[in-house]
């Protein structure tokens, strides 16, 4: 594969904010609530937008007390598929709807992405700019041949991905299917450990992608924890996405941030009554 020069920019640290409230609400505050907006105009440091284009195919299915949605979507370039960060900043604790996100970015479709605002480890390369490097999990790399790829962040480092061309990535998991087959323990993972909510286990609203051919993915949002859609296990969710012709496939930020938008409008039925605000999206522009 060709190489590219390395692009990077430097973020500097957030500063954690004196705040006179006891010490465990104040970390609280501060870790999960307080914006700490490291990068403003995200989307100028960007490679100028793909003149690529995406055939996408909505669907909506029903069976066995649960409704998920299937896009299916094919890529003319790797780069018709971008990330778009809330507000247009990077930082911890940015968020705004996956709708609002995908209207400010004329998207056609969009689904949440990993909500990487909500912590502050992995390998985060947006667009072809690397905004964070600190490897700590099971990541997702999406290239500019077409090909994506499951792999350990601890291994390598975003400058390295970068170079060898890789375009987004993305930090959550666990991955769902490798060379087809469903694997094994995905549903005793656990994710982002944060007040002793350490597990996504269960039957959960959920938001997958996956991958079918070169510049051939298909992503999935289940609805759940409702009387009309009870949501999906994770290996329930990986034998869907098996289903659907998917090799490799990857579990993103689900619960009340699993969201589809599609020509308009949300079309999936969020867990939370609404939207609830993420971080960033992934999406194809119209």
């Amino acid at each position: 594969m060709k190489k590219r020069p390395v692009k990077r920019i430097i973020v500097a640290a957030s500063l954690t904010l004196a705040l006179t409230l006891g010490g465990g609400t104040a970390w609280a505050l501060d870790r999960f609530v307080i914006q700490h907006v490291e990068v403003t105009n995200a989307s100028s440091l960007e490679e100028t937008t793909s003149t690529g284009t995406a055939d996408v195919t909505v669907t909506t299915v029903s069976e066995n007390g649960v409704t998920y949605y299937v896009a299916d979507v094919v890529l003319s370039d790797a780069t018709a598929l971008r990330s778009a960060f809330a507000n247009d900043e990077f930082g911890e604790n940015i968020t705004e709807t996956t709708s609002s996100i995908a209207a400010d970015n004329d998207a056609l479709f969009a689904i949440n992405g990993d909500y990487y605002g909500f912590r502050d480890t992995g390998i985060v390369i947006r667009n072809g700019v690397v905004y964070r490097d600190e490897g700590a999990r099971e990541g997702l790399a999406f290239y500019l041949d077409g090909t994506v790829e499951v792999y350990d962040e601890t291994t390598t480092t975003a400058d390295e991905l970068l170079a060898d061309g890789v375009w987004n990535t993305l930090s959550f998991g666990p991955a769902l299917l490798e060379n087809g087959d469903v694997i094994e323990g995905i549903d005793d993972v656990e994710v982002d450990t944060n007040f002793g909510n350490h597990s996504i286990q269960g039957d959960q609203p959920r938001t997958a992608v996956g991958v079918i051919d070169d510049n051939h993915l298909v992503f999935v949002v289940v609805d759940g924890r409702s009387d009309t859609s009870e949501g999906m296990t994770m290996t329930e969710l990986a034998e869907l996405m098996q289903s659907l012709g998917a090799t490799t496939a990857y579990n993103l930020d689900g619960g009340g941030s699993s969201t589809m938008f599609y020509d308009g409008e949300v079309i999936n039925d969020p867990s939370n009554g609404g939207e609830r605000g993420t971080s960033d999206i992934l999406y194809v522009a119209k």
